[in-house]
């Protein structure tokens, strides 16, 4: 009969050998898995290579405020000696600029771009800015320029103004829900680099300030007076274009109804820095009414003597929080409301910055 094997002592090199091994496997199985969640991420937030249609090209801006991803769609229009129109599209919450349920699937941007000949650029937030990928409008640390997102959206307007030869007169802000806070940002803390905005259910610059229980404390009039400051020697009238759901519950109709006052007391302070209606404006409004599968909507213009924009709003009925228009795919669309990805290009081909 042999000897029993011997057993080894406690800490001993086989035991720490084989926990050495196990560690290592742990190790390995946790960095594959880390990094299969990252490139998941990835893919949701930034699309797939084979996503990519014709015309459309990946890029990342680097300025001070940090780096910023995003993509751009070339019409057939676009020789290298055209001098194209650009229009930004910011997304909202739980979307992304051109990854999964984007800003460039729902709004079909670059249908429309291909047709008329201009440029659209898609911004995407990344979840290490916002867990949810909002942008963050209603942060007061987010509203100035030379600092933060706007800062970032800023630079990559510029960017595909140099790089492509588009036309700076003619760069144009549209956004939806946070998105929308953020093009109205712009327009307030850029308002020599994007000639128009549009906010498709957003809220008025300083939003965060308002009490949705008690908006009457804080006036339109205040948050615009800090518009116009934050302006500063640049101040101009930036023509915005507002599009707001009556059943939104998610950015209420009081909102929209709040950012048209907001934008007409910034063009009257821009005029003569005073709250004074020296702008003697027209105000016009037309109402669509519901066809078969279309809901109906309102068309406001607010415009000053010269014939030039301050604000124009469509109030849509039956809609909620969503971006309308017939070919929209995503999930904040709503395809029986007025197509807003041609309002907003109509809105903008009429307002070049000079």
């Amino acid at each position: 009969m042999s000897s029993p094997a011997p057993v080894s002592p406690a800490g001993s090199k086989p035991t720490r050998r084989v926990r050495r091994r196990w560690l290592r496997i742990v190790s390995g199985v946790l960095v594959a898995v880390v990094a299969a969640v990252s490139v998941g991420v990835a893919a949701l937030q930034l699309g797939l290579p084979w996503q990519m249609g014709e015309g459309d090209r990946n890029h990342v801006y680097d300025g001070d405020a940090g780096s910023q991803r995003y993509q751009v769609h070339l019409p057939p229009q676009h020789d290298g000696t055209a001098r194209l129109p650009v229009v930004m599209a910011i997304h909202g919450c739980a979307m992304t600029g051109y990854g999964w349920n984007s800003m460039k699937s729902t709004t079909q941007f670059n249908r429309l771009a291909d047709r008329e000949g201009f440029i659209v650029v898609y911004p995407t937030q990344l979840i290490s800015r916002n867990v949810i990928a909002c942008w963050n409008s209603t942060d007061p640390r987010e509203q100035h320029r030379d600092s933060g997102e706007p800062a970032l959206l800023a630079g990559v307007a510029r960017q595909v103004v140099e790089k492509y030869g588009a036309d700076p007169d003619r760069v144009h802000v549209a956004g939806a829900s946070s998105g929308a806070g953020t093009a109205v940002i712009l327009a307030v803390t850029y308002p020599d680099v994007f000639a128009t905005a549009t906010s498709v259910a957003g809220g008025e610059y300083g939003l965060d300030q308002v009490d949705p229980n008690n908006p009457d404390s804080t006036s339109p009039l205040d948050t615009a007076r800090q518009a116009w400051a934050q302006m500063g020697e640049r101040a101009r009238r930036v023509p915005l274009l507002v599009i707001q759901g009556e059943q939104d519950e998610v950015v209420p109709p009081l909102v929209a109804t709040r950012l048209v006052a907001h934008w007409t007391a910034v063009g009257d302070l821009v005029d003569d820095g005073l709250p004074n209606n020296s702008l003697d404006l027209t105000e016009e409004t037309v109402s669509v009414p519901a066809e078969a599968g279309r809901h109906a909507y309102t068309h406001s213009t607010i415009t000053a003597p010269d014939g030039s924009s301050i604000v124009e709003s469509y109030r849509v009925q039956d809609m909620g929080h969503a971006w309308p228009g017939p070919d929209g795919d995503g999930r904040y669309t709503d395809h029986a409301g007025p197509d807003a990805s041609e309002i907003v290009w109509r809105f903008a081909e009429r307002h070049p910055m000079r």
